[in-house]
Parts: structure tokens; sequence; C-alpha cells
């Protein structure tokens, strides 16, 4: 039987190796990024003979032309994201009520925007989907459901309470200070962007480039201690199987040699009985002649 525990191991510790190479190489192509420590620069360093792709790393604040003002909380903000969540009992197979929930709305709103930080401005592509990026809660409102007569005796007999509805509003607020790394580029119209380079990592984090670098580090080298501590461990419980197989295997011929030994010797007394009773009967035969022919 294979040692299941010491390769479940030895795989995690390899998967882990894996993630902490991963975050060293991010870490590594953050500290390799162009700082751009005012975006008005950014724009000099495009129109300059430069290598590309060109991946920067900005910071500034979040601002936009059209911003989105929220339902619940008036912000202005340029990426807004709002669910509603019926919450009520229903009956479980053994006939008590447990609290569960379903997803009602799920809306998602986003407009143009950029940083600014007073120098210039930079528009951000794609900001969703990279590492890092939050939509900080800024509305959580429970509308508690209505106790009307006839509703709650329908829903009584589908097996269901109605509690009520639970509205959740996320936001990226105007004014939220923001690191950005990324590939930086001019269109022709001369407006500049930063977007998801074809390789290595987009960061959108209210982190400062440093925090990044030192979080990263700090992953890395939690993954690599992990890693090592998984392959000594799955290494040691790979060598206790195989030394308990070993000393099976071993028990067992010792076993089989001493069954086989005790055959044999219990065979050999069987075959010297024998060959007494057929010695016996043949001298028998030879005097019962002897005897005949006496009396003939």
């Amino acid at each position: 039987m294979l040692p299941w525990g010491g390769l479940s191991c030895c795989l995690s510790a390899a998967a882990l190796y894996l993630l902490g190479r991963s975050s060293g190489r991010d870490a590594d192509i953050l500290k390799s990024a162009t700082r751009i420590n005012q975006l008005k620069e950014l724009a000099k360093l495009l129109d300059s003979e430069c290598i590309l792709p060109l991946v920067v790393a900005i910071s500034g604040r979040v601002s936009s032309e059209t911003p989105i003002t929220c339902e619940f909380t008036g912000l202005r903000g340029v990426v807004v994201e709002e669910t509603a969540e019926q919450h009520f009992l229903k009956h479980n197979d053994a006939g008590s009520w447990i609290q569960d929930s379903a997803l009602m709305l799920s809306m998602s709103k986003e407009v143009p925007w950029y940083l600014d930080d007073g120098t210039g401005r930079v528009h951000v592509v794609g900001a969703r989907g990279a590492t890092g990026f939050v939509l900080p809660v800024a509305s959580e409102v429970f509308e508690e459901s209505g106790r009307s007569l006839v509703r709650g005796t329908l829903d009584y007999l589908q097996g269901l309470k109605m509690l009520g509805v639970k509205r959740i509003e996320r936001v990226l607020p105007t004014g939220t200070s923001l690191s950005v790394v990324g590939e930086a580029v001019k269109d022709d119209i001369g407006t500049i962007r930063i977007q998801r380079p074809h390789k290595g990592p987009f960061y959108v984090s209210p982190k400062t480039i440093d925090q990044l670098i030192a979080n990263l580090g700090k992953w890395a080298r939690w993954y690599k201690y992990a890693s090592l501590g998984l392959t000594v461990f799955g290494v040691y419980l790979v060598a206790k199987h195989s030394v308990q197989y070993i000393l099976e295997r071993r028990r067992r011929w010792e076993l089989q040699r001493r069954v086989l030994a005790a055959a044999a010797k219990r065979s050999g007394e069987d075959n010297e009985g024998i060959l007494m009773s057929v010695l016996v009967t043949m001298l028998y035969a030879i005097y019962a002649r002897k005897c005949t022919e006496m009396k003939g």
C-alpha cells in the first residue's frame, strides 16, 4: 500500500514551493518596475525612446469626469457593486427551522476613471481584474419583510419564513489613494492609460509599492518555510512506511522459513516410520515363507 500521507505532504510542499517562487518573482518584477514619482514624468518617458512594453509603478487619487452617486450613502464613486440577498428560515429534513439566504440582485457599475496626483492623470483600464483590488463596503442595510397575514401563511405552507432583504453596497470612492503597477501606453490622441501587461503582474491596491513588495516577500518566505517543513514531514512518513514494509516482509519471510522447516522435519519423521513398516512387513513375509518350506 502506498504511503498516501507522505506523498500528499510532498505534493503540498511542491505546490507551496511553486507559490513561493511565483510570489518572489512578482516581488522582483515590482522592484524592477519603473517608479514614477510624478505622473507628468510618465508622458515625457513615453514620448522619449524607451523600451516597450513599459511596466511602471504609479500612485495617485481616484478621479472621474462622470462619477456615480451611490443610492444609500450618497458617496461619489467610479466602481459600484450592489447586491441584495433574501434571508429566510426553512424546514430541514429533521423538521426544525434553519436560516438560509438566496441572491436576488447583483449589479455592477463602472465609469471611466483615472489617477491624479496634481501634476497629471493616467487612466486605469481593467482594474477589477487586478491583484489587490478590493471594493470597500460602503453600506449594509437589512430590510425586514412585511408581516402580511396572507403572505406569511403562504410562505409557511411552503416551509418558509421570510426574514428580510440584506442590501450591500460596495464602492471605490473618488479621492481614494491607490498604487498601480502595470503597462503604460499612450494612444493616438495623447491619452495615457495603464493596463494589464501581456506578461507579469498587474496590481491595483491601496497599499504603497514598498508595502506590496514587503508583503510579497513575506509570503514568499512563508511558502518556502512551509514547503521545507512539509517536505521533511513527508519524507519522514515515506521512510517510516518503507521501514515498516521491509520489517513486515522480513517477519513474514522468517515465519515462512520456520513453517517450511517444521513441515520438512515432520515429513522426514513420517518417511522414517514408513520405511520401518515396510522393513517389518518384508521380514515377516520372509519368516512366513521359511516356516512354510519347513513344514513342507
